[in-house]
């Protein structure tokens, strides 16, 4: 999933090189938090307008952790 946030978001921003996902399980691996850094001035492009890009993100990776029978969490930082 970790890769699926970091394809998406590099192909959106104009920086692709300040692109950072980090990606922590819990301990039992039933939740899954991904951690999003961007350049300061991508941050408009990755949450989009009335948050609808980041909000596209996070159902995409809903769909995936399904898959995997995990929950997962997006935050852009």
């Amino acid at each position: 999933m970790k890769e699926l946030v970091e394809y998406i978001a590099k192909a959106i921003v104009n920086l692709p090189d300040d692109v950072k996902v980090t990606e922590e399980t819990s301990d039992d691996n039933a939740h899954v938090v991904i951690k999003l850094e961007v350049a300061s001035e991508d941050k408009g492009r990755i949450i989009g307008k009335q948050g609808r890009v980041a909000e596209a993100m996070r159902t995409l990776l809903r769909v995936a952790a399904v898959k995997e029978g995990v929950r997962v969490n997006l935050q852009i930082i």
